[in-house]
């Protein structure tokens, strides 16, 4: 059996990516790897509170392997702790890491140039999947998510901290991908399949920050 880390933003395309390895006997998920803002001890872009993602890696079963990093943050900065994982995960014996991208081919180039020579396959198990369908298997599913971050210039700042279901995929405006995966929002996966128990979340203060909208979850 493969052992394998899991990329893990604490959204909800992370928590797809688990539930269908999950359901490959090969795959065994050793570990969901986040990066996390040293400044405000948050998971970096989703700004959830790191308290959340270790209740939610407890929910899934799975030991949090989290990675500090700078910020601001340059790309020097990121591959070097990136790299410090890669060492750490083949002394480890796990074999790859899965990433949630789903369509953005510049962005599996980058993953799979970082893995190269590292002993580490990169995998994909959401990749191509239409996303307007993969959205609404998610929320058949029974996957549940806030939205943690808005791109304002994009989408209006009133979806912060709504919840991902099918009214919401129902006002997404003209353009705007039923998955956010041209960073249009971000989200934060609080039950579904994947989960052994719901983590139990509330919507806090909205803020404006660094030309974003996010919306402060907090544990109920």
């Amino acid at each position: 059996m493969k052992r394998a880390l899991l990329a893990w933003s604490s959204g909800k395309d992370s928590a797809w990516s688990l539930h269908l390895l999950r359901q490959n006997p090969e795959i065994s998920v050793a570990g969901l790897l986040t990066t996390i803002n040293e400044a405000f001890d948050r998971v970096a872009m989703h700004a959830v509170r790191r308290t959340l993602l270790e209740r939610q890696c407890e929910a899934a079963g799975i030991p949090l392997w989290a990675t500090p990093i700078p910020w601001p943050c340059s790309n020097q900065q990121y591959e070097s702790r990136i790299t410090e994982v890669c060492r750490r995960a083949v002394a480890e014996n796990i074999e790859a890491i899965a990433f949630g991208d789903l369509y953005l081919a510049d962005i599996r180039a980058y993953r799979e140039k970082q893995l190269a020579g590292t002993g580490l396959e990169p995998m994909f198990p959401v990749w191509k999947i239409p996303t307007g369908e993969l959205a609404r298997q998610m929320v058949r599913s029974g996957l549940r998510a806030k939205l943690t971050c808005v791109d304002p210039k994009i989408l209006p700042a009133s979806f912060a901290g709504r919840e991902f279901d099918s009214e919401l995929l129902a006002d997404l405006p003209a353009g705007v991908d039923p998955c956010g995966e041209n960073g249009e929002f971000h989200t934060f996966a609080y039950d579904g399949p994947m989960f052994r128990w719901p983590v139990p979340v509330e919507v806090g203060e909205v803020v404006q920050r660094d030309g974003f909208v996010f919306a402060d979850l907090q544990a109920k």
